[in-house]
């Protein structure tokens, strides 16, 4: 039995961010209508069709955000179509849209127009830029309205004469699909108190600048900001990134280094580094960041990735693999903590919402619908 089960949910929303969210929900229990236009259905089922997306047989980002839902095909342009909606939005329990606010409006499922149809309900809306203001009309991507407008687009690159970096399909709207989901809970938990819904709100934007945090507050702060060095000229050669004899990476993350270098420089048979003036104390490592990443790297270059992999691990340095999408169908970690489960109906295996509750169990993933799969059973 899940935590959520018996708890219903519509489903009234396209891509990725607002979906994401009822997904988490129905891997707790909720019972979650998915609407969608008759014919093609949600977009994000033409997501892997798309130039440049890996080439699979499986429709990838539609089994991940669409797992568990029941699809209802619903022609909301027309009267019939929304009124079966406001049906629906007055016996559910938690309604999610992302539809631009002048959508809303045409259709009749603003939350001033579902609200008085269910004193319960809890109407989450999510948006490219907020509710109010100048651009509260406007739409948004994760591309644009959370990696570009946050900063993060311009800040993750190598220097500043390389191009600002590029983001990767629904990088920013699963983060931000958890704090929709939050807020929902947020919500559900006001509502056992006092018996009423309300209106839960979140935004691409607003999760972007959260996503980057320190340096918008170091901004708000009136910082002065400093240019980023690129890898070989990094601060600090501990905390550095690189590449093995294999062509595959791996970062350091060396911050105790007091404790931990000397263990590091035995580790990479390099003992003599110690003896170094270079690099004898983290002062002098600093200082001369450069030299020693120059040696590291060459170091590095000389044993395959599961070389470093072995030899790093189990010696209290802190290490990560600059993982590839290749490596996750065999990462015993990720199946071992169920980061990675199997479908109930089929042999593949899916990504699990990153919340876990110690004694709930979740719903096991079935596979996503057809358009318009249960459109008879949901209608009944």
């Amino acid at each position: 039995m899940g935590i959520f089960e018996g708890l219903k949910v519509i489903d009234c929303a396209s891509f990725i961010a607002a979906p994401s969210s009822a997904t988490a929900l129905s891997d707790f229990g909720a019972d979650v209508i998915k609407i969608e236009p008759p014919g093609a259905g949600d977009p994000v089922r033409n997501l892997p069709h798309l130039p440049g997306y890996p080439i699979s047989p499986h429709n990838y980002a539609w089994m991940l955000e669409g797992r568990n839902k029941k699809s209802l095909a619903l022609d909301l342009s027309k009267p019939e179509g929304q009124a079966v909606l406001r049906k629906l939005a007055g016996e559910c329990d938690v309604f999610i849209t992302n539809f631009p606010p002048p959508v809303r409006k045409k259709l009749g499922v603003t939350y001033k127009d579902l609200a008085p149809l269910n004193s319960r309900l809890i109407y989450a809306s999510f948006t490219g830029y907020g509710e109010t203001g100048a651009e509260a009309d406007k739409p948004g991507f994760d591309s644009n309205a959370w990696w570009a407008r946050s900063g993060l687009m311009d800040l993750v690159r190598e220097t500043d004469e390389t191009t600002p970096a590029r983001s990767m399909p629904g990088m920013g709207d699963h983060p931000c699909a958890m704090s929709l989901f939050a807020g929902i809970v947020t919500a559900l938990y006001q509502r056992e108190k006092t018996g009423k819904g309300t209106q839960v709100m979140s935004n691409l934007m607003v999760n972007g600048i959260w996503s980057n945090g320190i340096y918008a507050q170091a901004a708000l702060c009136g910082a002065t900001f400093q240019k980023r060095p690129p890898r070989d000229r990094a601060l600090n050669a501990v905390t550095c990134h690189y590449k093995c004899a294999d062509d595959r990476w791996i970062i350091l993350s060396l911050l105790n280094e007091e404790k931990q270098f000397p263990v590091f420089a035995k580790v990479i048979e390099r003992e003599d580094l110690l003896a170094d003036p270079r690099f004898e104390t983290k002062p002098a490592r600093h200082k001369h960041a450069p030299e020693l990443i120059a040696i590291l790297d060459k170091v590095f270059a000389t044993k395959p990735l599961a070389h470093w992999r072995k030899a790093l691990d189990g010696n209290g340095l802190i290490f990560g693999v600059v993982g590839i999408p290749q490596d996750i169908p065999d990462d015993e970690q990720m199946r071992v903590t169920e980061a990675v489960v199997p479908f109930a109906d089929s042999e593949l295996r899916t990504i699990n919402t990153p919340i876990f509750i110690e004694g709930a169990k979740k719903v096991q993933p079935r596979m996503a619908p057809n358009v318009g799969q249960h459109s008879d059973e949901v209608l009944a």
